[in-house]
């Protein structure tokens, strides 16, 4: 059973790197295989799953109301743009779906989040040079299916979903604010799906963790994404995105080592 501890601990994890470009399945990988936790059933999932999403609310809940305010007054440009997010959640959906099995494998490997914090890193350095050419354009069909794709890698332990949505939209030439913007926002259906298909596995057997445990982790995650969109932001303002290359090289080398020698 996991404790109040230990469901703050993985929430905050959850809260922070599911924002943060260091990927959130990857540390919590390493966070279990470290602190010796082991979370049984996907009730705890569910919980902090619903508390990312929460995160984005309210971070972008005017975007947000102005987008479903735009699709209810039927206005073309709001229209336009949910029809994009659409396009780029396809492709992890389809890839989630076809390789959910082999996917799962990877979970089990605790090699593999290592040597992904290291290819993340290498994406994420790559920023330095997308940022140099003034990126200024908005998101458009051919742009979202490459962001998609991007997605699609990040299903993968240790590759950040975040940290290649955006770098991909950078490259493409759009806009660093509206980047965070369409990849949290796509995070939407990409997370809300993934916990959509968590219910039958939560509904077939008894609660495995208790309510206030539940309580505790959601909470920890949905304030700590907060704060963590919002220095993801400012840190693509501030051009220093890339100093998060930095930390996953240390934290993939590092946790590697351990692997090895322990």
């Amino acid at each position: 059973m996991v404790s109040l501890w230990e469901a703050l601990i993985l929430g905050i994890v959850q809260g922070a790197t599911e924002f943060l470009p260091v990927s959130s399945s990857g540390h919590l990988v390493v966070a279990q295989e470290l602190l010796g936790i082991q979370v049984d059933g996907v009730l705890f999932e569910v919980a902090v799953h619903v508390g990312t999403l929460l995160s984005i609310m309210l971070v972008y809940r005017e975007r947000l109301t102005d987008l479903v305010s735009g699709i209810l007054s039927r206005k073309r440009e709001a229209w336009s743009y949910l029809g994009l997010l659409v396009v780029a959640t396809i492709p992890a959906a389809v890839l989630g779906l076809t390789f959910e099995d082999r996917l799962e494998a990877l979970f089990d490997d605790p090699i593999v989040p290592g040597v992904a914090f290291l290819v993340t890193g290498l994406v994420l350095w790559s920023s330095r040079s997308a940022l140099a050419r003034n990126p200024s354009a908005k998101p458009v069909l051919r742009a979202a299916v490459i962001i998609g794709l991007a997605q699609a890698f990040a299903l993968i332990p240790g590759i950040s979903r975040s940290g290649s949505t955006v770098i991909a939209a950078l490259w493409l030439g759009i806009a660093p604010a509206e980047a965070a913007a369409f990849s949290f926002l796509m995070a939407l259906p990409a997370i809300g799906g993934a916990a959509i298909l968590q219910v039958p596995d939560v509904l077939a057997g008894p609660p495995d963790i208790s309510t206030a445990a539940l309580l505790v982790g959601g909470i920890a995650a949905a304030v700590t994404g907060v704060l963590a969109i919002r220095t993801f932001v400012e840190m693509l303002k501030k051009r220093s995105f890339h100093y998060f290359a930095t930390y996953l090289w240390i934290v993939g080398v590092a946790y590697l080592a351990w692997i090895i020698l322990r």
